[in-house]
């Protein structure tokens, strides 16, 4: 039988693991999390149980530290996730972004961290569905992640019925994905939409666009105060003087960094450069 217990000094060992590799804060308390998203990986790598597994990470196997820190960076998301900031987005943010963008015809649009790729989709969806007139620009729509594993499903756009059932309404599903037995797959024609690829938040950025639009939804609470300024301070070279960075209901840059703007009128999380 697998041994599912985890012991205190595994836990700080996987606790230190995940904070060296991606600057999440994985607080005492937090041991069942463990247990859940680690006891799979032991049994795909045919192991007892975490005990086992850990013994394997602390004789250096980098590709299974690797794997670790992917299982154990939250994932959670779903189309349209809290609807308010799409619907804000669909009457206000875009057109106002699209007006100004008249002259250059080009939207770049950043979801920092896209998990299963829900987000960037609904997004593109958006795209298609409203603004028929963004046909013929340019449209950047570039999704990264900490996790591979993430990343390739994203880009194979292939969801369970539980997926599709979580936030996405009736007609987009009919319209945009077809059916394969249990699983729906989205057109490539909005697949193709999306750019993904591989970004740890907390290791030096890549060179990057101006971007009109950031997503930084429900990321910044597993972090630290120190990596959210950092992030934040970052997001603040490439972020358009006009764009607009959304947060999550539950982040703020307040005490963090004073170069933002709540945009209270949104009432959605949406925040600007101060001029």
């Amino acid at each position: 039988m697998a041994d599912t217990t985890v012991s205190t000094a595994d836990f700080a060992f996987i606790a230190n693991l995940v904070r060296d590799r991606c600057a999440l804060v994985l607080e005492p308390g937090k041991e069942y999390l463990v247990k859940a998203r680690l006891l799979p990986l032991a049994q795909r790598h045919g192991l007892a149980g975490i005990e086992p597994l850990i013994d394997r990470l602390r004789g250096s196997d980098n590709g299974l530290a690797t794997e670790v820190v992917e299982a154990m960076v939250t994932t959670e998301t779903s189309f349209f996730r809290d609807i308010h900031p799409f619907e804000i987005l669909k009457k206000t943010v875009l057109p106002k972004l699209i007006e100004s963008r008249r002259t250059v015809r080009q939207l770049n649009i950043w979801f920092a961290a896209s998990s299963s790729g829900q987000e960037p989709y609904s997004v593109a969806l958006i795209l298609k569905e409203w603004f028929p007139e963004l046909n013929s620009w340019r449209l950047n729509l570039s999704a990264t992640d900490i996790s591979h594993e993430m990343l390739n499903r994203s880009r194979a756009g292939r969801y369970s019925q539980v997926e599709v059932n979580r936030g996405l309404p009736t007609p987009l599903l009919l319209k945009w994905f077809r059916q394969e037995g249990a699983f729906w797959q989205l057109d490539e024609r909005i697949r193709s939409m999306v750019t993904f690829s591989p970004l740890n938040l907390a290791q030096p950025w890549p060179a990057m666009p101006l971007w009109d639009l950031v997503f930084l939804r429900n990321v910044m609470i597993y972090f630290d105060q120190d990596v959210k300024k950092t992030i934040l301070g970052r997001v603040g070279r490439v972020l358009g003087k006009d764009g607009y960075l959304l947060l999550g209901g539950a982040e703020t840059t307040l005490s963090l960094d004073d170069s933002f703007y709540r945009v209270e009128a949104l009432r959605a999380g949406f925040y600007q450069l101060k001029p």
